[in-house]
């Protein structure tokens, strides 16, 4: 079984993942019983209000989940040194996305959705289940300016990949604006989370500490 696996993703590779994934649900849903009682703040500016809520942005939204797992797979299977490097630097975006969520916690109003098309289903389901916080910065937004951003660093995709993550970065950042799940600064916030982290991570080489503790828990030889 995990032979497997390691043949779409490096051994390597498994560590920084899983710690991404575990820091991302400490980070989303790890800090609301912190924040929960605290003032909400409303960060909307008048273009805001003027963006019409469109139920069916919320299908791209949702598949924004196969565009990571996609898009972090390419950057595992590309080398030791771009996997570690991007997932260092997405690790420190979440801690900036995790410091602005407990000291500048945000919410949005949300319409009421009363249509019965799977899109308004599909709206209703991912109202229910997530909660109207923890907006800025956005980390879909982080996220798919990440990869966009770190296409570039792949080199054993082509040109289409690139140009592939662009729009797919374009098409979540107006599906968080008009499903109503996000708002116009929360998109500028997570790009600026992204680019922060990449900075950090590239800068003062904090990916080392990935190298270190692969020495500890992973065969070289059989990567």
């Amino acid at each position: 079984m995990m032979e497997k696996l390691y043949k779409i993703l490096p051994k390597y590779a498994f560590l920084p993942m899983i710690i991404s994934i575990g820091f991302n649900a400490f980070v989303y849903f790890g800090t609301r019983p912190f924040t929960d009682r605290l003032y909400h703040y409303d960060l909307s500016i008048p273009l805001d209000h003027s963006i019409p809520i469109i139920p069916f942005f919320m299908i791209p939204y949702v598949l924004a989940y196969v565009t990571w797992i996609l898009g972090f797979i390419i950057i595992g299977r590309e080398s030791r040194q771009v996997c570690y490097e991007v997932m260092t630097a997405e690790q420190i975006a979440k801690v900036i996305c995790l410091i602005f969520f407990i000291f500048l916690p945000a919410q949005i109003v949300r319409p009421e959705i009363t249509g019965n098309s799977f899109s308004e289903q599909l709206t209703k389901l991912v109202y229910a289940v997530d909660e109207p916080n923890n907006l800025f910065p956005s980390i879909h937004c982080m996220l798919n300016w990440l990869l966009f951003r770190t296409s570039f660093y792949c080199k054993k995709v082509g040109k289409t990949y690139r140009i592939a993550m662009f729009f797919a970065a374009l098409i979540i950042f107006a599906s968080v604006l008009f499903t109503k799940q996000h708002l116009i600064v929360d998109i500028f916030g997570g790009i600026l989370a992204a680019e922060f982290g990449l900075f950090v991570s590239k800068k003062w080489k904090i990916y080392r500490f990935y190298y270190k503790l692969e020495k500890k828990t992973v065969n070289y030889e059989k990567c």
